[in-house]
């Protein structure tokens, strides 16, 4: 009706989805994020998680944990999955996604590359480790998911700048292989992976301190902006 409207400054935008009972995480599935680090492009899609704990509001603040000296970004194409399903067929994928998101893979790198054992998990996974936003745009409003440009600037500096044509694994394909292992239920989320840019691989390495502030934005989907403190 347009009759109930609150102006935006007035109000705190939460994650558009809170509680998911999965986050699912893609690695290295952009050519220039293999290139960047000296990889081969994967042969299969590489899978990991997130805790849901770790989401936070798209404008919301990212807490530098006391136990890293390593804290990096990473912007992210989200998908969030509307329809349940397990053994989906990559042709019917996308009637399982509801829409799109901007999300911030946000991560403890001596955590995930040297301590635990190597394995990824708590280096992903800290509170405010995945702020999400600013909202879904459904599926059918986005005009083609594999070709948007996909950025991220630190302190107003563009560290990452991409297009999601440069995926290694589109959206079908993701959806496809990770419903062989788990029912993919309505909420979920699926991170699908960062492009070249990242902190961790620059030369001199470039690390988030406390009072930068972290804009990731994606054609079409909208634009998240987190300060670290």
């Amino acid at each position: 009706s347009g009759q109930h409207r609150v102006r935006r400054e007035t109000a705190q935008l939460l994650a558009p989805v809170g509680d998911p009972e999965k986050v699912i995480c893609v690695g290295l599935n952009y050519h220039d994020h293999c290139q960047e680090q000296g990889v081969k492009v994967p042969k299969e899609p590489l899978i990991f998680s997130k805790f849901p704990s770790s989401i936070t509001g798209p404008f919301d603040d990212i807490v530098h944990p006391q136990d890293t000296n390593e804290l990096d970004w990473e912007v992210e194409l989200a998908a969030v999955i509307g329809k349940r399903g397990r053994h989906i067929e990559e042709a019917a994928a996308l009637e399982h996604v509801l829409g799109f998101t901007v999300a911030n893979d946000v991560s403890a790198r001596d955590w995930q590359m040297r301590r635990n054992g190597r394995q990824w998990l708590l280096g992903k996974t800290f509170d405010t480790f995945c702020p999400l936003g600013p909202a879904i745009v459904t599926r059918e409003a986005v005009a083609d998911v594999h070709n948007l440009w996909i950025r991220c600037s630190v302190n107003g500096h563009r560290m990452q700048d991409s297009n999601t044509r440069h995926l290694i694994f589109g959206v079908p394909t993701l959806v496809a292989w990770v419903s062989r292992f788990v029912t993919l239920v309505p909420g979920d989320i699926l991170l699908t992976g960062t492009p070249a840019g990242v902190g961790v691989f620059r030369k001199p390495p470039i690390f988030l301190k406390r009072g930068d502030e972290v804009q990731c934005e994606i054609e079409e989907l909208g634009t998240i902006c987190n300060r670290v403190v």
